[in-house]
């Protein structure tokens, strides 16, 4: 079985999360270079799995442009990974205050695996600045 530690993260506050699988860290995707919604007002106190946040992200900026490079690039080291019978994966997202942007790809990503590779991989999701929507 492939556990896959999927975390959003806050450059700024905690910085790249640490691998405690004992490999050494994984991907680390820096969504700085997207369109902060945070910089809305309506956005502001939201953040990317809320519903608005959501549709700025889709509609106004790249970040559809760059999940989908994030998933080819993923999926490369999933596919061979489940071959050779590896047990962890650590993949994470930051962007300035690991509110909108991160928590939206994290999400985003983990729906991607899931969808993807529905046997053999157990996925979790830890937003390391937004703790109620940890799962």
């Amino acid at each position: 079985m492939l556990h896959i530690d999927i975390h959003s993260f806050s450059y700024k506050k905690g910085g790249i999360p640490k691998d405690n699988s004992g490999n050494g860290g994984g991907f680390t995707f820096d969504c700085r270079g997207i369109l902060n919604p945070g910089r809305i007002e309506e956005y502001k106190i939201q953040t990317g799995n809320d519903i608005g946040v959501q549709e700025y992200l889709e509609t106004k900026t790249e970040m559809p442009k760059f999940l989908e490079l994030v998933k080819s690039i993923i999926s490369i080291n999933i596919d061979n990974y489940l071959e050779r019978g590896f047990e962890d994966l650590q993949i994470s997202f930051g962007c300035t205050g690991g509110q909108h942007r991160s928590v939206y790809s994290a999400i985003k990503i983990a729906e991607f695996i899931k969808e993807k590779y529905p046997d053999g991989i157990e996925i979790s999701l830890h937003h390391d600045e937004q703790h109620q929507l940890n799962s």
